[in-house]
């Protein structure tokens, strides 16, 4: 069921996934609204944001084997015809280099959406 697995990758955040939630979440993020684990079609994405269609990916080691590699390229290239975007960094980045993480993410959500507070409600 997808809600029960949504709520087991929620519970069994990675470090990096701890680090990037606790920046993003809360609207911390320049004001915009992030969500954990969301799934996307037959998809979790770690990361989205809904107002912009960005979601953000932390990859681990694991990432960087030929067959993981392919699968995300595949869910990538599917999430992208559905008109996300996606924003990918290395679990090593974001552990050692969290403000620049959280830059590069602020600065995509700014050239994406309206800034949640210049939105008509």
């Amino acid at each position: 069921m997808p809600n029960t697995r949504a709520r087991e990758l929620r519970r069994n955040l990675t470090q990096a996934e701890r680090r990037l939630w606790s920046a993003l979440r809360d609207r911390r993020a320049n004001g915009y609204k992030f969500r954990r684990q969301h799934q996307i079609g037959p998809y979790f994405v770690d990361f989205l944001c809904p107002e912009s269609g960005i979601f953000v990916e932390a990859d681990g080691a694991h990432h960087e084997d030929e067959e993981q590699a392919w699968y995300d390229y595949r869910r990538t290239n599917w999430l992208k015809s559905k008109g996300y975007r996606v924003l990918r960094f290395r679990n090593h980045d974001i552990l050692r280099h969290p403000s620049q993480v959280i830059d590069a993410i602020e600065k995509a959500l700014v050239e994406t959406a309206p800034h949640p507070s210049r939105r008509h409600r």
